[in-house]
């Protein structure tokens, strides 16, 4: 074989390619917050009717089998070893006072969700209809609802001291929004700040699959859950998911969930978002959506609507929660 030198004939081949003849490099999709999205998907589904049939069923069927499990083995128990059968005979009606109490404070709680929301459809009506006497029925209601929480106290004292001070609905409540429910707001506020700042840490940070959708469900549950509990509803555990099925339905039915190009414009800026790793974008993207559920739920479970310039920002509750997450990242 010769290793001399090669010559290449340049005549005869193609013209060179042009750098500006290259097609474009295709733009990388922006995140699209696709876990906060199924979150909401999951959270706001209704089972269908033969579903619910089929989970009624098949609860009847196993607690049926489960009740003559249990008195079968009581029951001979007692005939094999009357000490021991009724030593487990008291701790089975324990149990069964113990799920008595639960049960109870799981319908306690829903008819306080149900008093709040009775209060705000009434507050609703005062203001349209320019009702001062409604409102002040409202406003004591109001009072009533939280005489016996030492953290409203002082804003319950100064509503009542100045509720004849009022001489038109939307002042009498806009004075019982202002003292009564403003710590209340900021206290809301700050869990959801927190709530959002855990789901894009979370998305940011751990790569395994669904832990994402996992993370963003069980935070906004439980979002939506304290944010019951400071204005007042303590819900129980299906007040919660009833709840919050009833956040993420409206969230979804609004297209509230969707992402917008102003979203994180208060963090970011321009068109920073593009410039980022895909995982910090979307985790700053569910987050953010995060921040639009907590408002939505702060709405739903507060007692009176928010008035003209008192509702949270979403812009300010995502640049309070996820602005120090984007520093850090930048720095």
């Amino acid at each position: 074989m010769s290793k001399g030198p090669v010559l290449i004939d340049l005549e005869d081949s193609e013209a060179p390619v042009s750098v500006a003849d290259a097609p474009p490099v295709p733009d990388r999709p922006a995140p699209d917050g696709q876990a906060m999205q199924m979150a909401a998907r999951l959270a706001a589904r209704r089972p269908s009717r033969l579903a619910r049939w089929f989970w009624g069923l098949a609860g009847a069927v196993i607690g049926a089998m489960v009740s003559v499990a249990a008195w079968d083995f009581v029951t001979g128990l007692v005939a094999r070893a009357p000490v021991l059968g009724w030593i487990v005979t008291g701790l089975v009606v324990a149990m069964l006072a113990v799920l008595l109490v639960i049960a109870l404070r799981e319908l306690a709680a829903i008819a306080r969700l149900g008093r709040i929301d009775g209060l705000h459809r009434a507050a609703d009506a005062a203001l349209a209809d320019d009702d001062l006497e409604q409102a002040r029925t409202v406003t004591k209601r109001l009072l009533a609802f939280y005489a016996g929480r030492d953290d409203t106290r002082w804003g319950r004292q100064s509503v009542s001291e100045r509720m004849g001070e009022q001489f038109d609905a939307s002042g009498l409540l806009n004075l019982a929004e202002a003292e009564l429910l403003a710590p209340l707001d900021a206290a809301a506020s700050r869990e959801v700040e927190a709530a959002a700042r855990q789901v894009a840490t979370v998305t940011a940070l751990v790569p395994l699959a669904l832990a994402d959708v996992v993370t963003a469900l069980a935070a906004n549950l439980r979002m939506i859950r304290r944010v019951a509990e400071i204005y007042g509803g303590r819900s129980g555990l299906i007040g919660s998911w009833r709840l919050t099925r009833a956040v993420f339905a409206h969230l979804v039915a609004t297209g509230a969930v969707a992402v917008g190009d102003d979203l994180l414009e208060p963090v970011l800026g321009g068109s920073i978002l593009s410039k980022l790793s895909r995982r910090f974008g979307e985790g700053l993207v569910n987050g953010a959506l995060s921040a639009r559920v907590g408002v939505a739920a702060m709405e739903v479970c507060r007692p009176l609507p928010f008035s003209q310039g008192r509702k949270p920002s979403v812009r300010g509750i995502v640049k309070n929660a996820l602005g120090g997450l984007f520093r850090s990242k930048e720095a």
